[in-house]
């Protein structure tokens, strides 16, 4: 490959890079979306915000020894609509880890 050709080849593989990586977490938001409403649903609590939002993300071994990255969503629910707490869930790509409720076993 020539020199002229080189940088523009390599730019274009890292935007693709960064696409698939930003789709890759704009589908991982939606399911952590997903379950949250289906968790507060389940508990008879109230989703608030109807959102969820972004904690952190880190690495992490699966029962096969694979590494994963597992990222961390938590939203806000209300029992009685006055208080709120606090809910977290925890996603490796976007196949659920653990969720979990203020007060509640994961």
């Amino acid at each position: 490959m020539t020199d002229d050709l080189f940088l523009p080849v390599l730019g274009a593989a890292a935007l693709a890079v960064l696409y698939r990586a930003w789709q890759t977490a704009l589908a991982a938001r939606e399911t952590a979306n997903r379950i949250a409403r289906e968790t507060c649903s389940r508990a008879v609590v109230q989703f608030l915000d109807d959102t969820v939002a972004f904690a952190g993300f880190r690495w992490a071994r699966d029962g096969r020894g694979r590494r994963r990255l597992l990222r961390t969503y938590t939203f806000d629910y209300s029992n009685d609509g006055f208080e709120r707490q606090q809910g977290f869930i925890v996603l490796a790509g976007v196949e659920l880890e653990s969720v979990g409720l203020a007060g509640s076993p994961s």
